[in-house]
This record gives structure tokens, C-alpha cells and sequence, in this order.
């Protein structure tokens, strides 16, 4: 038996559901897994699927689905979910996200492939040696940023990549790069923002007392820091905590967050509505 992924978003109507399974039966699939969700909003229905067969033929599957669907005009996606999804792992100085990508991945944990490493300094290219993964170092200065920016599209076509994940990489990608990967291009940063801009924002966590600190993972927008949320944690803090315990605790959240999005997307289970995000159950 053959599994496949079957995404799909169109305008909610009755018969989606219905339509789906229909087509799946007819090439001898059994659902194994269904999710859907409707955004009382926009009235955007949003589906994710996974069932097994017996056909191999995935233009056929695909054909199959394209047709029995047609008349809902629908955003489609179909995979075979043992071809997995390929990423680019952007990074620049910390290593924390970065490490805790590679162990899963190394533990098969995370469903993905990771095809190349990008920094923007040498400082992560032993870890990158030490799982076998190619290193690229790509210096990015005010002078320097266009063309290293074309030298990253040329990374990105050659290692045919799905989507990217910024594991703390400290530059700001250019609208157009993010215009291009809208909806593809993962990001983490600490739940401070908006609220602690700018450097030093543990310090600045500390000097106001904050009992909470957290991270977030979004997609990445042309708007800083402000894209669809893909997950969030927090973790408790007391006043008897310094910078330093701060800085730590913040690590590890962010690690395990951006880990977490990373699966979601991997296995499509995030759907985009507008600027909100629908994360189907795992």
C-alpha cells in the first residue's frame, strides 16, 4: 500500500467532503486520518487528508482528485508522504535552534529532509560537518546584501528546496525573497515582541520583571516579526532569575518551538487564512 497527503482550501460549500471520498474510493483508497476546518470568517473551508492505496500512479491520484473536485475550484495539494519535504536551515552565531533541528532530524523525528545549511558567518560549520549536511557561508554586509541574496535564490533552486527555516538568522530578508516564499519561510523569535525591540531583549525582560518569557514561530512576511503564528510556548519566571537564567530559558523554548513548526509544515498540517494560520491535529 501507498500513502498520500491530500491538502485542500477552496470557498466552503456542501459536497467537499463528500467529493473527496468519493474520489479517493474510486482509485481503492482507505482513509486513514482527516481533519477540516471551516474559518467562520472568510468562510474559507480548509481539509487536510491521509490515506493508503494501492495506486502508485500519483499523476493519476492527482487526476483522479482534480476532476472530482473541480466544480469547488480548490487550492490542491497531493504527495506521497514517504517523499518527504526538502528545507533550507538559515542560521548566523547561535547554534541552539540549529542543534535541535539536526538531533531530530538525526533521531527521525523530523520528517524532512535538510538539504543545506546557510549562515552568514563559519561559526556553525562544525556542527553542519559533524551530521553531514553541506555548509554554505554566504557574508551578508549593506554592500553585499543583493548580491548575497541572489547567490541564497541560486542555493534554493539547485538544492530544489520546499520551504526555509530561520534558525536565528540575524539578517531581514528582502520582500521580494519573502513575496516569492510567502507561506514558506519559518521564523523564530522570542514572545517579547512587540513589547522588547531591538538588542538586549532578555535585559531588558529582566529589568521590568517579567514573570513570562516565551517564543514564537510564524511565517515570515515583508512586515518584521509580524507574520501568521505557527506555535507559541511559554515558560514561568521569578524575580530571583538574572539575564543569564533568562537568556537559557529562552534557548530552550525557542529550540522547541521552532522544532515544532518545523513537523507541522513538514507534514502539512498548517493552512493559511489570510493571517491567521489552521494547525491540523497530530
Amino acid at each position: 500500500m501507498v500513502n498520500y497527503i491530500v491538502t485542500l482550501q477552496c470557498t466552503d460549500m456542501p459536497g467537499i467532503v463528500r467529493a473527496t471520498s468519493v474520489a479517493i474510493v474510486a482509485i481503492g483508497g482507505n482513509i486513514l486520518e482527516n481533519d477540516q476546518f471551516t474559518d467562520p470568517v472568510t468562510g474559507e473551508f480548509c481539509m487536510r487528508t491521509r490515506f493508503e492505496t494501492e495506486a502508485d500512479d500519483i499523476g493519476a491520484v492527482r487526476s483522479r482528485l482534480e476532476r472530482d473536485l473541480a466544480t469547488f475550484s480548490p487550492k490542491l495539494g497531493v504527495r506521497l508522504e514517504d517523499e518527504r519535504r526538502r528545507a533550507l536551515v538559515m542560521v548566523s552565531t547561535f547554534d541552539h535552534c540549529l542543534a535541535e533541528l539536526l538531533y531530530r532530524h538525526e533521531q527521525g523525528e523530523l520528517p524532512l529532509d535538510i538539504a543545506a545549511i546557510v549562515s552568514n558567518h563559519p561559526d556553525c560549520a562544525a556542527l553542519a560537518e559533524r551530521y553531514g549536511i553541506p555548509f554554505h557561508e554566504i557574508p551578508v554586509t549593506a554592500n553585499t546584501k543583493v548580491d548575497a541574496e541572489i547567490e541564497l535564490r541560486s542555493l534554493l533552486d539547485s538544492f530544489n528546496v520546499d520551504f526555509i527555516v530561520l534558525a536565528r538568522y540575524m539578517q531581514v530578508l528582502s520582500p521580494e525573497l519573502c513575496s516569492d516564499f510567502s507561506g514558506r519561510i519559518v521564523n523564530i523569535h522570542h514572545s517579547f515582541l512587540p513589547g522588547f525591540k531591538g538588542a538586549r531583549p532578555y535585559h531588558q525582560a529582566y529589568e521590568r520583571g517579567v514573570k513570562l518569557i516565551g517564543a514564537t514561530a510564524h511565517f515570515v512576511t515583508s512586515d518584521l516579526d509580524e507574520g501568521p503564528i505557527i506555535d507559541q510556548d511559554v515558560v514561568r519566571v521569578s524575580h530571583a532569575r538574572l539575564p543569564k537564567d533568562l537568556i537559557s530559558l529562552g534557548r530552550d523554548v525557542e529550540r522547541s518551538v521552532l522544532a515544532r513548526a518545523v513537523k507541522l509544515v513538514a507534514e502539512d498540517r498548517v493552512a493559511l487564512v489570510g493571517n491567521r494560520t489552521v494547525i491540523f491535529s497530530q
